[in-house]
């Protein structure tokens, strides 16, 4: 059985994955207006997986007889730097998620709640690669510099994830 505390805070995660969709979101319009269809294409599928991720946190606390208290979501930026810009602050935010996931493993390991430490495994390894794809696409990103073949080059790349692609 779950502790009141741990539903709680995996409420609390609940919505922190939906800001974050609604996060991806605003970045992929900020990508669309900037002419960066691959760009907006990537962060609208980041958008959809970050669903994902509160609906599986959802089921969980169903799976234990709990209710997660929902509560508003917070309006994300609408407005970004460059497309460098976008990148940084999607890898900042993973990070802040990161942080977010290990909290909510160390309350499970502090309250001997094995089975939302075996839960929040996924969502550790899920951040692993979260970190490595934004971090990955920032690194060409700052290589390319102001370079418009180089943008467009890397605006292709994400648009592919849009044909099945990560």
């Amino acid at each position: 059985m779950i502790s009141k505390k741990m539903a709680a805070a995996i409420g609390d995660q609940i919505n922190r994955e939906l800001y974050s969709a609604y996060l991806y979101l605003s970045m992929a319009d900020y990508a669309e207006q900037e002419g960066l269809k691959g760009f907006s294409v990537w962060m609208q599928k980041q958008a959809a997986e970050e669903v994902t991720h509160a609906m599986k946190f959802h089921a969980y606390l169903g799976d234990q007889g709990a209710r997660a208290a929902l509560k508003a979501i917070d309006a994300p930026p609408a407005k970004f730097a460059s497309p460098t810009a976008l990148f940084r602050d999607s890898l900042a935010h993973e990070k802040k998620v990161t942080a977010h996931i290990h909290k909510l493993v160390d309350l499970a390991v502090a309250e001997k709640d094995h089975a939302t430490q075996i839960m929040l495994q996924w969502f550790v390894t899920e951040q692993v690669e979260e970190e490595a794809t934004a971090s990955d696409i920032l690194a060409k990103l700052e290589r390319i510099g102001d370079d418009p073949r180089g943008l467009f080059m890397v605006d292709r790349e994400l648009a592919a994830r849009g044909a099945g692609g990560h």
